[in-house]
C-alpha cells in the first residue's frame, strides 16, 4: 500500500477513516473510476475489523429487518441496507475471495473463522485498485465545500479533495481507532450530534456481593424493567463480574438500559433457571428437600446451581441460618428462594466505559444527511458513513452490515457526483 501522498493535485475522493465503512467506501468509489485516498489515524487500517465477532468477524445477518436498527430515526438506514443488501454484500465478499457460512440466529461468518482474512482481502482490493492509503494521518480540520476541500493533517500537511467521506467510527473501542474525532470534524462543518453513549456493553449493578460471584456463568434470562414494567428481555449465557454482569444477552439489553438510565432508574431482572416454569421449579425444590432431610439447606443446592451462588442466594432470600436441616425450611422460605432463582432484581447503576463498548449509540443527526446517498444536506460534496451516524444495530452482524452498506453507498455516490 502507498504510505505517502504521491502528488499535490486534489484527489477525487478523500476517505477519512480506514475501518469497515471507510475501506468499503474507498473500494466503491475506486470501482467507478475515482482516484481515492484513505486517511487513517492509526498505524494501519482495519484494526477494529480484527476484533469483531470475537476475532471471527460476524460479517452480516440473514435477517436485516429494520427493527434490528436503532437511533432517533432508524428507518434512515433502510435505503442503504436495500441498495447494498445482504445478497449484494455477500456477492461483494465472494468476489474478494471470502467463502461464508450461516450460524445460529442468522449470523454470517467467513468459513475461515478469521477476521484477519476479511481485512486481508479488503487490503488486497485497496492495493489492486491503486487506492492511496496514508496511515498515522489523523485529520484535525476540514475546510471548503463542493469540490474544493482541504484536509489538515498533523505537522501542517494537507490533502486536497473534490469529495470527502467521513467514516471515522464513533467512540466505542477507542484503542482500535474510534476516538470520537469524527464528531469534531462534523461539528466544524455545521452538523449536529445526537449525544453518543455506549451500546453493546456490560452493565454495572448495585450489589455488595458481586466480587464473591465474579466469574459465575449460567444460561438464563435477563429483563430490563423501567418504572415497574418490563421493557426488553434476552436469553443465553450470562456472566456475573466484579462490577456487575456481562454476556451476549446483557450486551443485547445494554442499549435499552443505557437509554433509560439517562432519564431515570433501571432494574435488571435475572432468571437463573429459565428453562422451568415457576411451578416446575417449586416442585423440583420440594422434591430435593423432602428426599434429603438430613442435609443442610446450603448443601441441598449442590448440583442444582453453581456452588459459589449458594450462600449469596440464600442470604438474598432472607435465610439467616443456611446450615439448618432442610426439614426445618418453611414454605415462606421456599417461596423466597424460588423468587431469587427466577426473579432476582438488581439496580443498574451504569455501563462500562467506552473501551469496553462494541458500538456507539448516537452520532451525527441523520436528519442532516441524505439517506439515499449519505451526502450531507448542509455541505455539498461531503458524505458521512458508518458508526459516526446516529444509527446502531443489534448484536449479530448488524453493525458491520451497516458499515458495509452505508460505506458502499457513500463511496459510489461521491464518485458518481464529482
Amino acid at each position: 500500500m502507498n504510505n505517502q501522498n504521491q502528488n499535490h493535485k486534489p484527489v477525487d475522493v478523500a476517505v477519512v477513516g480506514g475501518g469497515a465503512a471507510g475501506l468499503t467506501a474507498a473500494i466503491a468509489a475506486a470501482s467507478v473510476g475515482a482516484r481515492v485516498t484513505v486517511l487513517e489515524r492509526l498505524d494501519r487500517v482495519g484494526k477494529k475489523i480484527l476484533a469483531t465477532g470475537n476475532g471471527r468477524c460476524n460479517l452480516s445477518n440473514t435477517d436485516l429487518d429494520i427493527e434490528h436498527y436503532h437511533g432517533s430515526n432508524p428507518r434512515f438506514a433502510y435505503s442503504a441496507l436495500s441498495r447494498f443488501d445482504f445478497y449484494r454484500t455477500m456477492s461483494f465478499f465472494e468476489a474478494l475471495g471470502i467463502a461464508w457460512k450461516v450460524e445460529e440466529g442468522g449470523k454470517v461468518f467467513p468459513m475461515s473463522d478469521q477476521a484477519s482474512s476479511v481485512l486481508d482481502v479488503l487490503r488486497y482490493e485497496v492495493e489492486a485498485r491503486d487506492i492511496e492509503v496514508l496511515c498515522e494521518a489523523g485529520v484535525s480540520k476540514i475546510t471548503g465545500r463542493d469540490g474544493e476541500f482541504i484536509l489538515q493533517l498533523a505537522g501542517g500537511k494537507q490533502v486536497k479533495a473534490h469529495r470527502v467521506i467521513i467514516a471515522t467510527g464513533g467512540r466505542a473501542a477507542p484503542n482500535l481507532g474510534s476516538d470520537g474525532s469524527g464528531y469534531d470534524l462534523a461539528r466544524q462543518l455545521g452538523h449536529s450530534i445526537v449525544e453518543p453513549y455506549p451500546a453493546l456493553v456490560q452493565l454495572k449493578l448495585a450489589a455488595g456481593f458481586l466480587k464473591s460471584i465474579s466469574g459465575v456463568k449460567f444460561v438464563g434470562n435477563a429483563e430490563v424493567w423501567v418504572d415497574g414494567r418490563p421493557i426488553e428481555q434476552a436469553a443465553g449465557e450470562i456472566l456475573f463480574t466484579d462490577y456487575g454482569i456481562s454476556g451476549p444477552p446483557i450486551l443485547a439489553l445494554s442499549r435499552t438500559a443505557n437509554a433509560h438510565l439517562r432519564g431515570g432508574s433501571v432494574i435488571l431482572k435475572v432468571n437463573l433457571i429459565s428453562a422451568m416454569s415457576r411451578d416446575e421449579l417449586q416442585q423440583l425444590l420440594t422434591r430435593r428437600l423432602e428426599t434429603q432431610p438430613t442435609k443442610t439447606l446450603e448443601f441441598s443446592f449442590v448440583g442444582l446451581i453453581n456452588k459459589r451462588l449458594i450462600p449469596v442466594l440464600l442470604k438474598e432470600a432472607g435465610i439467616t441460618d443456611p446450615r439448618k436441616a432442610v426439614g426445618h425450611v418453611t414454605n415462606a422460605e421456599k417461596e423466597a428462594i424460588v423468587n431469587i432463582l427466577q426473579d432476582w432484581r438488581f439496580e443498574v447503576t451504569g455501563t462500562r466505559a467506552w473501551p469496553s463498548a462494541q458500538v456507539t449509540a448516537g452520532g451525527v443527526d441523520v436528519a442532516e444527511v441524505d439517506q439515499k446517498t449519505m451526502a450531507s444536506k448542509l455541505v455539498p460534496g461531503l458524505y458521512i458513513a458508518g458508526e459516526l451516524l446516529d444509527i446502531d444495530g443489534d448484536c449479530g452482524g448488524y453493525n458491520l452490515q451497516w458499515a458495509w452498506s452505508s460505506g458502499f453507498v457513500a463511496g459510489e455516490s461521491a464518485a458518481l457526483n464529482i
